[in-house]
């Protein structure tokens, strides 16, 4: 029960943190999401950064990785959002738009993982 209390809350502050991110900023670019498109992209470094802190053995507890990644990072991306954005682009005929967003969201999100990791081994 405590694994689920500590995924609910990080799912919390996550979610509110997207909001506030993707609010003020997607309405800069209606045909790229640029709120929604950072959060993204912040949090497959965060994710990143923090499971590979976690795989190091003793730096995160397993409770703290529960929050961190399974609830905060869950909450804060917006997977479901993208990809009713890609529908609105597609339903639209926005295929340039819709091709650049695809394609730079999947790319950066993993080098953003990717660098991520390699930020969590700095200092071993």
């Amino acid at each position: 029960m405590k694994q689920a209390i500590l995924v609910f809350l990080g799912g919390g502050f996550g979610s509110v943190l997207r909001y506030a991110i993707s609010k003020p900023l997607n309405p800069l670019s209606p045909n790229f999401f640029l709120g929604t498109f950072l959060v993204n992209i912040m949090g497959c470094l965060l994710i990143g950064f923090i499971l590979g802190l976690s795989a190091r053995g003793n730096i995160l507890s397993q409770n703290s990785t529960l929050f961190l990644a399974t609830g905060f990072c869950g909450g804060f991306t917006t997977f479901s959002a993208f990809a009713f954005e890609k529908h609105f682009l597609l339903r639209n005929s926005e295929l340039l738009h819709f091709s650049i967003y695809l394609i730079s969201s999947i790319t950066v999100g993993v080098l953003a993982v990717m660098l991520g990791l390699w930020l969590s081994k700095l200092g071993e």
